[in-house]
């Protein structure tokens, strides 16, 4: 499966997709970037005259990068799958160490701890244009069926 179809794939649609491009997926992690226009909704009033990305938005780029491609590369490799199956983020533990501005690029860089019954495990991390880390940690996910969501 291309890096391409796996973008297709994903669950998500603009204003909520955080995703510009995939450089990798594979069975052992994924890299992709996302540029935070200033344009974005969330910018506004968080902090006043001070905008910057929250940290609930930087986990969830780092899990549609680094979480749902790589689940989406996984869930293909199995022909008995059901492929109405999504990702769905369910715990996380990130520390952050720098903040991102409007119109700043990030890269996220993915690496699979475990997959196994449903389930991925991955440690991310980000990085801003001048390769200064911005956040890591590790995100799981469970695949559900979107008929039960």
């Amino acid at each position: 499966m291309t890096t391409q179809e796996i973008f297709k794939k994903l669950p998500f649609s603009s204003p909520y997709l955080f995703v510009d491009e995939l450089f990798y997926v594979n069975e052992k992690g994924a890299s992709g970037c996302y540029t935070f226009h200033e344009n974005l909704h969330f910018f506004e009033g968080h902090f006043n005259n001070f905008p910057v990305v929250p940290g609930a938005i930087l986990i969830e780029t780092m899990a549609q990068i680094g979480g749902a491609s790589v689940s989406i590369y996984l869930t293909s490799l199995d022909e008995h799958k059901k492929h109405n199956e999504v990702s769905v983020a369910t715990s996380y533990n990130v520390e952050f160490y720098k903040p991102v501005y409007p119109n700043e690029k990030v890269t996220v860089t993915s690496e699979v701890i475990y997959f196994r019954f449903g389930k991925l495990k991955s440690k991310v991390v980000m990085f801003n244009a001048k390769d200064e880390k911005v956040c890591e940690g590790i995100i799981s996910g469970i695949l559900a069926n979107k008929s039960s969501l």
